[in-house]
């Protein structure tokens, strides 16, 4: 391990921000568990940074990094200043962010697919990415209006998903909506009509909006098929990351192991 530059730890430091992250084309990923699964995907990372404080206890997991990344042993005082954690665990990752998708190009690709309209919550988007790698749902698009998935939030809540996804964002539902359908059928959640989830073939896109206004007519009016999860209790609602998992469970129940 070897010692930051002043410069290095600066430039760190801005990728608490959004559009630093997205010109340096880096983001922070913090956590022992995410850490892993970004090595265990094969995703590109800058550096590795460890808190001098933690630095025995993560080892075995710094010693499985590829050559050629750089592990950077960092005083508490450093990390304070990098760190996002409540609770920091002493390690954490400057990743590289994935080159941009091509809407398009996922149309020719697998299903299920998952597609997010207006996912501003970053802890319900982690939470969506994390189910979606549960249940095989590889491709998430995110529309215009979502928060960025390399949002540290997003990052942490994933728990190491997002490494394992391919994930396209600021995508135009209005315009790929008419081009998914014919290639996938489109299934869209609503809280007050449809039939209840159930099992689909591979070639499903599954879309959900947020959960706070759901998703818009103009989008619903697009789709083959309306579910809606009924509920005997007094309760208004479900969360979105609640609803999301029973509906992905449904969809992929007749193909899962």
């Amino acid at each position: 391990m070897t010692q930051p530059h002043k410069a290095q730890l600066k430039r760190w430091g801005k990728l608490t921000m959004e559009k630093y992250r997205r010109r340096e084309g880096l983001f922070l990923a913090e956590g022992g568990k995410v850490v892993g699964e970004l090595l265990r995907s094969g995703r590109q990372a800058e550096a590795l940074l460890v808190c001098e404080e933690n630095a025995g206890r993560w080892e075995t997991l710094l010693a499985g990094a590829p050559a050629g990344i750089g592990i950077y042993l960092l005083t508490a005082r450093e990390w304070a200043a990098l760190s996002q954690d409540q609770t920091p665990e002493g390690v954490m990752a400057v990743a590289a962010m994935a080159p941009p998708v091509d809407p398009g190009r996922l149309l020719d690709g697998p299903g299920p697919l998952l597609l997010l309209h207006e996912a501003s919550n970053p802890n319900n988007l982690g939470a969506l990415l994390r189910t979606a790698h549960w249940f095989g749902f590889r491709t998430v698009i995110l529309s215009t209006g979502s928060v960025e998935a390399a949002n540290p939030k997003v990052v942490r809540t994933s728990m190491g998903s997002l490494f394992h996804l391919t994930v396209a964002e600021e995508v135009d539902f209005e315009q790929l909506l008419p081009a998914l359908r014919g290639r996938f059928r489109v299934v869209g959640g609503e809280v007050r009509e449809g039939v209840p989830p159930h099992p689909c073939p591979a070639a499903t896109a599954l879309l959900l909006g947020s959960e706070s206004h759901g998703l818009p007519e103009k989008l619903l009016v697009q789709t083959d098929e309306r579910w809606r999860i009924p509920g005997v209790g007094g309760a208004e609602s479900l969360s979105l990351p609640q609803a999301a998992a029973i509906m992905m469970y449904e969809c992929v129940k007749r193909t899962a192991p």
